[in-house]
């Protein structure tokens, strides 16, 4: 099966307040010395697989540059990476070339370096179309330099765009959000991804909101039962405007769902470089009759100075088994609208489901957050909402769903 890839770039002109990726704004020279060691590791992706009891097929049809901020390297830099890539591996004619965007960072030659290495989608780090709301989370763009930027992408032929929202920033109001989402389904893009705003201590906005102090406008970011509205009017808004939900945060018009995003979430392989880079690749040393519960998951470490003082990447590493890919299969399935075929992952897996899985089925289906037909099993839209309570219900370790959140969350979240 063709591998995915995913290259970190944790770098910004500034830290947004709601961030809580491993990113931050360094000097240029350490951010050539990080291009030229993610690059040397790529050179040497095979050997690292093979340390790890994991391998992976050379050819490649998705790539993803996020971040931090991709075009905040220099065009030379981003053709370094880009061709590092294309030397060591076999990316195929029709390979999805994804590169993460701020609005205001498409200068022309940045332009030129994308159409020049054949990247082919563009994800916009927006978050909001309203001036207020994007300044008071550090978003120096407003809504006439994103349409800009759309027009100059459009210019260059490169169609395949996505636009990130985020419902619950601070000051943000149903009229104000209800602004964004008309700007948003009438400005043409095909893809949109719609996350409600996470409160937690990895970012600055979070730990002020978790204290309950003023600074970062966090006494103005909307409660939990608000910004559910607010993610609901978004699914109603852009499904009315043909742009159909397939995933808890995705929307897409017809043919263009994320390729690469869609690995997470199908369990396919993906490897990942750079800071705080996760992968899943299947297992060199599988003996089981059922390969596709054999997996091998590593992350690379999240500090910066760290990672480029090591002479070698440090990994952790957990070995799935039959059990934890059976967890998976459930909580990164039903991320999807399309929800899961429970006959199908039986078969792949070779196990049948336990008991106890069917009966969380029975009772989530009389608290009406999952819908059952045959045997395939979707999220309701409430369940959408309460999807960790759904989740929860099929990890029978702690460990496992701390494994896998943590493992493919940084490349769902909004881009910076």
């Amino acid at each position: 099966m063709p591998t995915g890839f995913y290259i970190s770039v944790p770098f910004c002109k500034q830290k947004c307040s709601f961030c809580n990726f491993a990113s931050g704004v360094f000097s240029r020279d350490l951010v050539q010395r990080y291009v030229d060691r993610v690059c040397d590791d790529i050179a040497h992706a095979k050997s690292t697989a093979a340390s790890l009891g994991a391998t992976f097929d050379r050819s490649v049809d998705t790539v993803y540059f996020g971040g931090g901020t991709p075009t905040t390297l220099a065009p030379g830099q981003l053709s370094q990476l880009l061709s590092a890539v294309r030397n060591a591996f076999d990316v195929t004619d029709t390979a999805e070339v994804t590169v993460e965007c701020a609005p205001g960072t498409l200068s022309p030659e940045i332009v030129d370096a994308l159409v020049s290495n054949r990247v082919n989608r563009v994800s916009l780090g927006v978050q909001s179309f309203v001036e207020a709301e994007a300044r008071a989370v550090g978003r120096v763009h407003n809504r006439e330099a994103v349409l800009a930027d759309i027009d100059r992408l459009h210019a260059a032929g490169i169609h395949n765009i996505n636009i990130d929202l985020i419902a619950g920033l601070p000051r943000q109001t149903t009229v104000s959000w209800s602004e964004s989402l008309d700007v948003a389904a009438a400005c043409g893009v095909p893809h949109f991804s719609v996350y409600m705003l996470e409160v937690d201590e990895d970012s600055r906005l979070g730990r002020e909101v978790m204290a309950g102090g003023v600074r970062y406008h966090a006494h103005e970011v909307p409660d939990d039962d608000s910004a559910a509205d607010l993610y609901d009017l978004a699914c109603e808004r852009l499904n009315s405007a043909g742009i159909r939900q397939y995933e808890i945060s995705n929307f897409a018009r017809p043919a263009f769902e994320s390729k690469h995003n869609l690995k997470y979430w199908t369990r396919q392989p993906y490897f990942g470089f750079g800071l705080d880079a996760h992968s899943m690749l299947p297992a060199s040393d599988c003996n089981s009759a059922s390969p596709d519960a054999c997996a091998v998951r590593f992350s690379t470490i999240d500090d910066l100075n760290h990672f480029l003082q090591s002479r070698l990447p440090e990994f952790a590493v957990t070995s799935v088994s039959q059990a934890q890919a059976l967890e998976e299969e459930f909580f990164l399935g039903l991320r999807l609208n399309r929800g899961i075929d429970l006959s199908e992952i039986s078969r792949k897996l070779g196990c049948k489901l336990p008991a106890e899985f069917g009966d969380a089925i029975a009772e989530l289906e009389r608290d009406g957050l999952l819908n059952s037909e045959g045997s395939c099993l979707c999220l309701t839209p409430r369940g959408r909402l309460l999807s960790n309570e759904v989740f929860g219900r099929f990890i029978r370790s702690n460990e496992a769903q701390e494994r896998v959140e943590s493992q493919t969350a940084a490349p769902q979240l909004a881009s910076c």
